[in-house]
């Protein structure tokens, strides 16, 4: 930390500001965004009101420090990093007033959309534009980059729907601006400047709705009402700072429909935009481009996509309202389409949204190798979208590059990642970039475009701004940048006075490869490459979630307990220079928290796989120490703990007594690195194995394997005993696995990861045969079944892995697979908590599809129990792990009072039982249960 550093922090913290962060690891954090840049910033601060917000700024003009507004952190324009002070608004979140008369929401500016939504829903209103960052990116940042969205079509972009705003400008002059005369010094100033030029401005400003780039000065004319409050949309920060917002609220429409049409080219998709638009003309609310290449991702990773009509390219068009039939029967003539669907179901309509939304993540993985951000969100007129596209790709191939477009195609906005050929540590790999980016901004401007259409020029395209105005519009910018921000301190490098497009690019690709203990099979075993697969688009910062990712940054949001941040800080230690390697401090802070509950390995649209990356980050620390010095007690105990229990199996009934006498639990807890609040589970008086018939391929074939695993055979041995009961009584024979074959979890989640190979290795090989034989093999723990699934190719190079991974089944699936007869569940209300492993690897769609055919009435819990393995009994993990069950599963069982709580996983039975003292069942106890 330099003395500047220091200094700066403890002036701010002099002024009263609370949430100032100087340390290594808030500035790793904070120095990118979801763009191509990296700045690192001097401290981050996190004001609570605006009063703090205003004192940020005093303390920049009186120190001369620039300072950046950030919001979510979603921009991929580079408008969100900063040198001197950066500012995270998102505790600034209050909807401090909504007026259903006047359909208008007065808020903050780090209020999340969703939240706005949310607080809109009850009166039938809802704030119409809705960019694919909705569920975490904030109103501040929407009106700083004039974000549209989706809806935007339908219900305009941000600017149209900005009633007043209340600024900060950089001189310090604080002022309200609605549709009344707007007054004031810098009020006056900017009128002067447009008065002075109402000719230029009316020809050269506001061509086209989606015209993003610049200062957007034709709100300033005499028939635009003279709007300051809009004028400083899409003014990214750099003159001044949102305190206060109101906002238009619109009627959320009834009745949705959503006509997929079908095309063979995404040429031929931007072909129809036209004459789609004047087939119902200001009635189409969405008219969204989607590439296949997206959509083959997502089934290629699992995913649900609901059937799609013939095509390589899709137009999503939306429509709402009494005569929405009609509608949808005119754009089906109108569109020319290779074929079509009405998607009319609104669960189906919300997966293909979702599809969508993570558009930019998927497309980053949508090639050969990794695509980036850069040539973004570029905009045309739409009757010139299909010709514009196809230049687009001809510039592409001139430049070697490929990308997947998608976008706003109703519009003429076109999103599309592509592979530029960064190389970490080499300058010269840039040009490509540069090259491209310039050939692509001359041919644009021969069509009216706009090099952004939602984004904000950022560092990424301000430099191109003279090819797109002329000369006297830039002269423009620069005398509307000295009215606003004098002095340069605001959000510096954007719009005025750019920085370089190619300084400060952020390695997108590591400087050297890491070898990993870990295959990393999908990254050819560099954990460099693998970290950085997070391009920062942030869905793991969402406040609410309906997935698992990411539990504990649902419980403290903080931006370190994030998928992202984590990923962030390990890029920095692989290839920055604040962070020095593996096992820096930060490293270890920042992961500290991941539950490893792998929710990012479904739930992220680029594929981060956290729990992966920290067992490889704490094999690496440890590993070269002799015996592992430095490591937490847990991870001799609980990260061993199926060791243990196989060795005290014989003593099961004599530990658990032991263990209720207080001065033993307490010193085995304090021995285990166990918090002193939390039970410890009962060891199973008789194993499983030792309860029910086991057999080995040697001894005969039954009808079904049953896969012990450790914590089924020494735990909740209910579980085996139920499925052995349930399958027994269809008249099958079932066998339990006489082989002893643990999947190694617990080595794995506490790194360490030599001693887990070993044990994958041993077991693949006692499986196989068992896998291959055609028998059924069933496990009924979900984290060993899922470690089986996915960490045994991680780990294990023996082709034995592959059959194993492929082969086992989870209970569920095998009542599908052999068409069991169900139990009659007519009238039985059940609470499921899926496994996170379960989420994630092995997914729960035949569990409730079994569950629903039986006639039972389903509510499915999202996110994660927090137990996590060891995660949530370790010491300095209590709070957390509870805050995480306070999330969603505590509220789930606390409003079902009277359900049968269903939970495969150990962790989550006993999470439950330790938290709300509610009894659990498996699956198969709940079947067994109903014979």
């Amino acid at each position: 930390m330099t003395a500047v550093a220091l200094d700066l922090a403890a002036e701010l913290r002099g002024r009263g500001i609370s949430g100032v962060d100087d340390s290594t690891l808030a500035r790793a954090l904070y120095s990118s965004d979801a763009s191509l840049y990296r700045v690192v910033p001097q401290v981050v601060v996190k004001p609570r009101h605006t009063d703090e917000l205003l004192a940020v700024h005093d303390a920049s003009r009186a120190l001369g420090v620039p300072v950046t507004l950030r919001g979510a952190g979603t921009s991929i324009a580079g408008n969100a990093v900063g040198p001197g002070i950066v500012v995270d608004t998102r505790l600034l979140g209050t909807v401090l007033e909504i007026d259903p008369e006047a359909r208008t929401a007065r808020v903050e500016p780090g209020l999340v959309h969703a939240d706005l939504q949310r607080a809109a829903a009850p009166y039938g209103l809802r704030f119409g534009p809705d960019p694919s960052t909705h569920p975490r990116c904030t109103i501040g940042g929407m009106i700083g980059n004039n974000a549209c969205g989706s809806r935007a079509l339908g219900y305009g972009r941000t600017v149209d729907n900005i009633e007043a705003l209340t600024v900060v400008w950089g001189t310090g002059e604080v002022a309200t601006y609605d549709a009344s005369a707007p007054s004031g010094q810098a009020a006056g100033a900017l009128l002067g400047i447009a008065d002075a030029d109402l000719a230029h401005l009316r020809t050269e400003f506001g061509r086209f709705g989606r015209q993003v780039s610049g200062y957007s000065l034709e709100h300033l004319l005499p028939e635009k009402g003279r709007r300051i409050d809009r004028f400083l949309a899409g003014t990214e920060g750099t003159l001044a700072t949102v305190l206060e917002a109101t906002v238009r609220l619109v009627a959320d429409e009834p009745g949705r429909l959503l006509l997929v049409l079908g095309y063979p080219t995404m040429h031929e998709a931007a072909d129809a935009v036209p004459a789609l638009l004047a087939a119902v003309p200001g009635r189409l609310i969405a008219c969204e481009g989607m590439d296949a290449r997206i959509v083959e991702l997502v089934r290629a990773r699992g995913g649900a996509v609901p059937d799609l009509p013939r095509g390589g390219g899709w137009l999503m068009a939306e429509v709402a309202g009494p005569d929405a039939p009609d509608l949808v029967e005119r754009l089906r003539a109108a569109g020319g389409a290779l074929d079509e669907r009405l998607v009319a179901d609104t669960a189906e309509a919300a997966t293909l949204w979702r599809i969508r939304e993570d558009g930019a993540g998927l497309a980053g993985r949508s090639l050969p190798t990794p695509a980036h951000s850069g040539w973004e969100d570029a905009a045309v007129p739409p009757e010139h979208l299909g010709a514009w596209l196809r230049d687009f790709d001809d510039i592409l191939a001139g430049h070697g590059l490929q990308g997947v477009p998608y976008g706003h195609f109703g519009d003429g906005c076109i999103h599309c990642r592509i592979d530029f050929p960064f190389a970490a540590g080499d300058p010269a790999s840039a040009q490509v970039f540069r090259e491209f980016m310039t050939a692509c901004a001359h041919r644009l401007r021969d069509y009216g475009g706009s090099l952004s259409g939602e984004h904000g020029d950022g560092r990424v395209r301000s430099e191109l701004l003279p090819l797109m105005y002329d000369e006297h519009s830039i002269a423009l910018f620069g005398a509307v940048k000295d009215v606003g921000d004098p002095d340069g301190l605001m959000n510096p490098g954007n719009i005025v006075d750019p920085a370089s497009i190619t300084s400060d690019l952020r390695p997108v690709r590591p400087r050297a490869t890491v070898r990993s203990a870990l295959r990393l099979v999908h990254d050819d075993g560099d954990l460099g490459a693998a970290v950085h697969r997070c391009t920062g688009v942030g869905k793991c910062v969402a406040p609410h979630t309906n997935g698992v990712m990411c539990p504990s940054y649902l419980a403290t949001g903080h931006e370190k307990d994030a998928t992202r941040g984590r990923a962030r800080v390990l890029q920095e230690a692989l290839d920055g220079e604040l962070v020095h390697g593996l096992a820096d401090p930060a490293v270890h802070e920042a992961l500290d928290l991941c539950l490893s509950c792998k929710g990012c390995a479904s739930d992220c649209p680029t594929g981060i796989d956290m729990a992966t990356y920290k067992a490889e980050v704490l094999h690496q620390t440890y590993s070269g120490r002799p015996f592992g010095w430095g490591r937490p007690r847990s991870h001799y105990l609980l990260g061993r703990l199926p060791f243990w229990a196989r060795l005290g199996a014989p003593f099961a009934r004599l530990t658990n007594a032991m263990l209720r006498l207080g001065p033993l639990a307490r010193l085995a807890k304090w021995a285990a690195g166990i918090d002193q609040r939390r039970s410890v589970p009962r060891f199973a008086p008789v194993t499983l194995k030792r309860s029910a018939t086991v057999a080995s391929l040697a001894t005969g074939t039954p009808d079904v394997w049953i896969w012990a695993d450790s914590f089924t055979d020494h735990f909740f041995t209910q579980s085996g005993r139920a499925a052995i009961g349930y399958l027994e009584a269809q008249g099958l024979t079932v066998r339990v696995i006489s082989d002893r074959a643990c999947c190694g979890l617990t080595w794995i989640t506490t790194g360490q990861l030599d001693a887990a190979r070993s044990i994958m290795d041993r077991t693949v090989r006692t499986l196989a045969p068992y896998v291959a034989s055609g028998v059924p093999v069933v496990g009924l723990e979900p984290s060993c079944l899922a470690t089986l699934r996915s960490d045994s190719v991680e780990l294990s190079a023996l082709p034995e892995a592959r059959t194993v991974a492929s082969g086992m089944l989870t209970f569920a699936e095998l009542v599908t697979r052999l068409d069991l007869p169900l139990p009659d569940l007519s009238g039985v209300e059940v609470v499921a908590q899926p496994h996170c492993h379960q989420h994630a690897v092995l997914g729960w769609a035949a569990d409730q599809r079994l569950l629903e055919r039986a006639g039972a009435s389903v509510t499915k819990v999202a996110g994660c129990c927090g137990l996590a393995g060891n995660f949530g009994v370790e010491q300095g993990h209590y709070e957390v792990s509870v805050a995480v069950a306070e999330t969603h599963l505590l509220p789930a069982v606390r409003s079902h009072p009277d359900a049968v709580v269903l939970a495969d996983g150990m962790s989550c039975r006993v999470q439950l039982d330790d938290l709300a003292h509610v009894p659990t069942m498996h699956l198969a106890e709940l079947f067994a249960s109903r014979l």
